[in-house]
């Protein structure tokens, strides 16, 4: 009899559920839902940064990617599940009370955006980094060694410190702060206390500056100092991999889901590294998560990591990506959302929708050979990630002349995008981590073949696309599938259940000199509105 296990993907704007079959990894059933209230623009102030959403979205796209994607399934189904593990979104916090339910699920909290999960874009926390960055230069302890060296407004600590700033009601009420990803399994395993929430390795060791060499998360000395608000949220010391069972379905879980309380929970990650996992991730393979944002993983053993500290990524943390294995994070704040962007400036007033606009600009950009109009941009417009973290930073565009068309521009925010990328590649490999393959996934990995390969020219390296188009939920049926006992690790997980690839893009070597050129304008063009020169 086959058995199955659930993987939930939750992304910036929707969550998607699939149903997999443990042995082959075929993908049995899938159900996106797009969330309610954020769909609406609710609890957010895009004009300062702000982006926050709430429990109830994501309980509500729970439920109902859940028992759609089950009633796609033959009868018998439900019974045969044996996992469930859930990817989010990060550093996406939020503040609970002691049962570890969050304030923005009582009532008197319910419209305040301040008691909602803090959504990783929200940089309204830029002040409360740099803050960060000041003291941990001074103290005895760098608490951003393994951080990259520079803290970032969109991490766990500046957040949290921001809304206690800003809310004398969330700070009395305030008792302890969960990720996205770690709210999740507790919510359906039961956890009523927040002192019983497992504590993700992932988000904890990538964003709240977690490691074992200083004994977990930054000393309670050091955050009074950065703020004494802060000292009392230094509640654990121990975090988890993934793939280890948190508990089980609660018979009020099983019920709203039409699961079983057989179905073992395991723990939460964000959305990146399970999806590396899902797309095949193996040491020196670059793995990029194209979305709204990119993310780019990779895993590396710890021999061949040794003492390097890789200068202005997002972390190197034990087990974050494939436990027994350092997993290397970096990416870019903006992608696919610089396209809607520009999408939204080119479309005003025509009533068109977005996909129509897309599609119009990409044919014609495609037309228009690289470095043939002159126009040069950089990929900021939601600050700069990596490397060197500065969420400060805003986007320019140089070269601008009445002759310019909206799918010239389009070009050089797509190539915009691409040099960013081949800004984090080379500082791996500078700093001394090889890449011998890289791997792209993603909604637009996998329906933009000229982002894909404009990406492929300016890298100069073949792109292999994941057939998937759910690779992150993928990597979360793998770990729900070893947190079951189906697979004694991870990696047997991945051989069996891999979906292999699609795709796989080229480079042009007839481009790759004009790309260089366009590359160093860039990088000028990016000094100069930094301020650098």
């Amino acid at each position: 009899m086959n058995k199955y296990v659930i993987g939930l993907d939750y992304g910036t704007d929707s969550a998607r559920a699939v149903i997999v079959d443990v042995a082959t990894g075929e993908q049995i059933a899938a159900s996106v839902k797009y969330y309610p209230r954020w769909a609406k623009g609710m609890y957010c102030v895009p004009s300062q940064n702000q982006y926050r959403q709430h429990p109830l979205d994501y309980i509500d796209v729970l439920e109902s990617t859940v028992k759609e994607a089950l009633a796609m399934c033959p009868s018998g189904t439900a019974e045969q599940v044996v996992g469930i593990a859930f990817d989010t979104t990060g550093s996406t916090p939020i503040f609970t009370d002691a049962t570890g339910t969050p304030l923005a699920l009582l009532p008197e909290f319910a419209e305040n955006p301040n008691a909602m999960f803090v959504l990783w874009k929200d940089h309204t926390a830029i002040r409360e980094a740099n803050e960060i960055n000041c003291l941990c230069a001074r103290w005895e302890t760098d608490y951003t060694a393994y951080e990259g060296g520079i803290y970032s407004s969109e991490w766990y600590w500046a957040k949290a410190l921001h809304v206690l700033r800003e809310d004398a009601t969330v700070r009395a009420a305030a008792h302890s702060i969960v990720e996205h990803c770690e709210w999740m399994p507790a919510l359906l395993t039961g956890v009523g206390s927040s002192a019983d929430i497992v504590r993700s390795r992932c988000a904890n060791g990538h964003k709240a500056m977690w490691n074992e060499r200083w004994g977990g998360l930054p000393s309670k000395e050091f955050l009074a100092e950065l703020d004494p608000l802060l000292a009392k949220y230094r509640q654990f010391t121990e975090t988890h991999t993934a793939e280890k069972p948190v508990g089980r379905l609660t018979k009020e879980w099983a019920a709203r889901l039409g699961l079983t309380t057989h179905v073992v929970v395991a723990g939460g990650a964000f959305d990146c590294h399970m999806g590396a996992v899902g797309a095949g991730i193996t040491p020196y393979t670059f793995v990029r998560v194209i979305g709204t944002s990119t993310c780019d993983i990779m895993v590396a053993s710890h021999a061949d990591m040794g003492e390097k500290l890789i200068r202005g990524i997002c972390g190197q943390v034990d087990g974050s990506v494939l436990p027994g294995m350092i997993g290397l994070e970096a990416g870019q704040s903006g992608f696919g959302d610089i396209y809607a962007w520009f999408e939204r400036v080119a479309g005003y007033g025509m009533g068109a929708n977005k996909a129509e606009i897309i599609a119009a600009l990409t044919k014609e950009a495609e037309q228009i050979l690289p470095g043939s109009t002159g126009i040069v941009a950089t990929d900021w417009m939601n600050g700069r990630r990596t490397p060197d973290a500065n969420q400060s930073l805003k986007g320019s565009i140089t070269g601008l002349t009445l002759a310019s068309s909206a799918p010239a521009i389009f070009r050089a925010l797509v190539e915009a995008t691409a040099f960013g990328s081949r800004a984090i590649v080379e500082r791996f490999c500078s700093e001394g981590v090889r890449i011998d393959n890289v791997i792209g996934i993603g909604g637009i990995a996998l329906k933009s073949p000229f982002v894909m390969q404009t990406l492929s020219d300016v890298l100069g390296m073949p792109i292999k696309v994941c057939r998937t188009d759910q690779a992150c939920a993928l990597g979360a049926a793998m770990f729900a599938a070893v947190a079951a006992g189906a697979y004694e690790r991870v990696e047997d997980a991945q051989q069996a259940m891999s979906s292999g690839f699609a795709h796989e893009y080229l480079p042009n070597p007839a481009y790759a000199a004009v790309y260089d050129s366009l590359y160093e304008q860039y990088l000028r063009l990016g000094a100069f509105s930094a301020g650098k020169i």
